[in-house]
């Protein structure tokens, strides 16, 4: 049983919108962002990462960057360039991606909930990138970023969302990468209690993207649990700010791999270690998107490749039945010697929003070989969360990203 409550956000000024929304801030390197918030100085990037309003000999984990985003953020509130929501709310989030709509509810999901397991996770986390986001909500005693989690659809919960857009909407506006961006608020009380009835009413909620930013926020509460023996459960420190949306609205993309070498072999000699778990098919000089689980594309010197698995490889646990953990477990570990893809750095991932002309191009300058992947389906991630099992690194990727800054929620 979730407890996804509403909340009160803060949210950019009406007219500010498109100019703070910002992609999430673990897409950009370093150097990215600083020319990012240089073409738009609001740009809430700026809070997210802070270093760059600092000089480039900044330590971007000192102290100095989290007290400046700290500063920033309140700055914006004191201004009015961020506004504070005078009740507590839920959002309804559209986001429209090459006129395909994905839609769902932007809510506070309870820390409790993430600890008991209500709330699954599919990935592990790392501990670096876990400090520094806790560092950053902790200073800024608000959470700047939305949690992506997915359940299964609840009439309920879409009638109430269905209504809310059939009115005006808060915000409407096109970003610099062409997402459509609208958001309706949900105020009225009894839509607010159908609306958290119904997912009391789900079931398990799952973490889609985000684990970082999850586990973050969740050590933070404890942080401040420890800190507030008399806590009673309902500060807002228990809860962490997310958008959930039906599984029927999600698209997961392709996550594909490119590999630098193959490890010593010539084309010959590589494509007959690969026939002994795979048939290989010649394709031509156009690029191959898999149309079904098990198999792949294989961008070679040459061309294109098909290449289906000879057998079926469920395994004993459904994350064994991926496909990216068929690849791996029958290809890249055996025959190219990518043991530990978390850390080789013989191996890269990249995100099927960036096409199959990327592999294409990996391949004719630094790579040797790059494999495009059917994508994961969204049962299959429900399915290894459920089992208590985590998926292989780079399993999913999804789109459109969700922005930071339109919602913020103070602990």
């Amino acid at each position: 049983m979730a407890d996804i409550k509403p909340f009160r956000a803060i949210r950019p000024g009406k007219g500010l919108e498109q100019r703070i929304a910002a992609l999430p801030y673990d897409v950009y390197s370093r150097e990215e962002a600083k020319r990012e918030v240089e073409r738009e100085p609001l740009s809430f990037l700026r809070i997210d990462r802070a270093e760059t309003q600092l000089s480039d000999d900044v330590d971007i984990y000192s102290d100095a960057v989290y007290e400046k985003a700290h500063d920033l953020l309140w700055e914006m509130v004191g201004k009015g360039d961020l506004t504070r929501e005078g009740a507590d709310c839920y959002y309804v989030y559209e986001l429209v991606m090459d006129k395909r709509a994905q839609v769902g509810i932007v809510a506070c999901a309870a820390v409790d909930d993430y600890l008991h397991q209500i709330i699954k996770k599919h990935e592990n986390t790392r501990a670096d990138k876990e400090q520094d986001r806790i560092r950053h909500v902790d200073c800024c005693q608000a959470q700047t970023g939305p949690i992506f989690l997915a359940y299964r659809s609840h009439p309920a919960i879409g009638e109430e969302m269905g209504k809310a857009m059939e009115g005006k909407a808060l915000y409407d506006f096109q970003a610099a990468d062409g997402v459509f961006h609208r958001v309706w608020k949900i105020e009225e009380a009894g839509a607010i209690a159908r609306i958290r009835k119904a997912f009391h009413e789900v079931g398990d909620i799952y973490i889609a993207d985000g684990h970082h930013r999850c586990a973050s926020a969740v050590k933070v509460s404890l942080k401040r649990r420890e800190a507030n023996p008399g806590y009673t459960g309902k500060e807002e420190f228990n809860y962490f700010l997310s958008v959930l949306f039906p599984d029927s609205q999600l698209l997961i993309m392709d996550y594909n791999r490119v590999v630098k070498d193959l490890n010593g072999m010539d084309k010959e000699e590589f494509l007959e270690r690969i026939s002994q778990n795979f048939r290989i098919e010649k394709m031509g000089k156009e690029p191959y998107r898999p149309d079904r689980k098990g198999r792949f594309g294989m961008c070679l010197e040459d061309g294109w490749y098909r290449l289906e698995a000879k057998e079926d490889w469920s395994g004993t646990y459904p994350e064994e039945g991926l496909d990216v953990s068929m690849l791996q477990d029958r290809l890249l570990a055996p025959v190219l010697g990518i043991i530990d893809p978390k850390t080789d750095k013989r191996i890269d991932f990249v995100g099927g929003i960036r096409g199959l002309e990327e592999l294409e191009r990996r391949v004719h300058t630094d790579a040797a070989v790059a494999f495009s992947m059917f994508p994961t389906s969204i049962e299959e991630l429900f399915a290894v969360a459920d089992a208590g099992r985590l998926m292989p690194p780079k399993s999913t990727w999804f789109e459109p990203k969700l922005r930071s800054g339109l919602f913020i929620h103070q602990i």
